[in-house]
């Protein structure tokens, strides 16, 4: 078992290479992507790194959102 204490914000997790990252969403965002996450079988982090992914994709092209 991982020691909680140790852990710091920011830091990246002893699991797997992704640090731990917190940002404010309206609750209606926040239900859609967990509702959008359990109907792919999916964890809802791994739903936002997608979308992230793919609008940095889109910026770093030139074509923002």
């Amino acid at each position: 078992m991982v020691d909680k204490k140790k852990l710091k914000r920011g830091k990246k997790n002893p699991i797997d290479d992704r640090i731990v990252f917190f940002m404010k969403m309206t609750p209606r965002v926040i239900k859609e992507i967990k509702q959008a996450a359990l109907e792919e079988d999916r964890a809802a982090w791994a739903v936002m790194e997608e979308a992230a992914e793919q609008w940095l994709a889109r910026r770093r092209a030139g074509r923002r959102p």
